[in-house]
C-alpha cells in the first residue's frame, strides 16, 4: 500500500500548493512541464516493454482489448462517472477566482478526475504494486501526478486534492484483488502483464504530449486479457 499512498499523498500536496502558487506560474512553464510528464511517461512505458516474453499474446491482448473497450463504450461510462463525480465534488468546492467558463472548468475537472483515478498507468501501477511488491511505477507516477495536480489546480482549486479521496479507493481495491491472483501466475505472466501496461504508458505519453489521442480508457480491457493469453502460450509452448 504503501506506492498507493504515497501516489495519494502527491495529489492532495499538488492540489494544495498549485491553488496557493498558481499565480506564479507562467502559461509557457505549465506548457513545457506537460511535455516533460509526456516524455517520462514515454521512458516508463518503454522500460516496462523490453520484459516482454510472449509477444503475440501481449499485442493480441491490446487488440482485443481495444476492441472491447469500444464496443462497450467504456470511455464513455467512465467520462459519465466523472462527470457525477464533478457534480458532487462541485458542491463542496467552488472556485470562485478562476479565469475559466464554467464549460471549460468542468470539462477540465472531469479530465483531471479520469487521469487521476483511472488512468491506465495508475490501474497498472497498482496492480503490479500488489503482485510483486513493485512500487517502482507508483512512486514513478507520484512524481508526474504531484506537477500535473498543481497545473490544473492553479485553475480548479482545491476541488484537485479532494479527487485523492475516491483514486485512494479505487487503488487500493486493485491492490487487494491483484494479491488473489498473484498465486496463480507466472514470472513470465507478470512479464507480460507488465509490458501491456508499458504500451498503455506510451499511449498515455503520446496523449500528455499532444501528438496523437488514444482511447486510453478504450485500452484498459487489455490488462484483463493478457495473463490468460500469456498463459496459453507457455502451454503450447512447452507442449511443442
Amino acid at each position: 500500500m504503501v506506492g498507493i499512498v504515497i501516489n495519494s499523498c502527491s495529489i492532495l500536496l499538488g492540489g494544495v500548493m498549485g491553488t496557493i502558487l498558481g499565480n506564479l506560474m507562467s502559461t509557457e512553464l505549465k506548457n513545457e512541464l506537460n511535455l516533460v510528464f509526456g516524455l517520462c511517461s514515454l521512458g516508463m512505458g518503454i522500460n516496462s516493454l523490453v520484459l516482454m516474453e510472449n509477444m503475440p499474446a501481449v499485442v493480441f491482448s491490446i487488440i482485443l482489448g481495444t476492441i472491447l473497450g469500444i464496443l462497450i463504450h467504456l470511455e464513455d461510462k467512465i467520462n459519465g462517472v466523472a462527470k457525477g463525480m464533478q457534480s458532487i465534488i462541485g458542491r463542496l468546492f467552488n472556485n470562485k477566482n478562476t479565469v475559466l467558463s464554467n464549460e471549460e472548468y468542468l470539462n477540465q475537472l472531469v479530465t483531471i478526475i479520469v487521469l487521476f483515478c483511472a488512468s491506465g498507468t495508475g490501474i497498472y501501477g497498482s496492480l503490479v504494486a500488489g503482485m510483486s511488491g513493485d512500487t517502482s511505477i507508483l512512486i514513478s507516477k507520484s512524481i508526474l501526478d504531484f506537477f500535473t495536480a498543481a497545473i490544473f489546480a492553479c485553475n480548479l482549486g482545491y476541488v484537485v486534492s479532494f479527487i485523492t479521496v475516491p483514486q485512494f479507493i479505487i487503488f487500493s481495491v486493485l491492490f487487494m484483488f491483484s494479491k488473489v491472483i498473484f498465486p496463480l501466475t507466472t514470472a513470465t505472466m507478470i512479464n507480460d502483464f507488465k509490458a501491456c501496461g508499458g504500451f498503455l504508458m506510451v499511449a498515455t505519453g503520446f496523449r500528455m504530449m499532444k501528438l496523437k489521442n488514444f482511447s486510453i480508457a478504450n485500452m484498459l480491457p487489455s490488462m484483463i486479457f493478457v495473463m490468460p493469453f500469456s498463459y496459453i502460450g507457455l502451454c503450447v509452448f512447452y507442449r511443442y
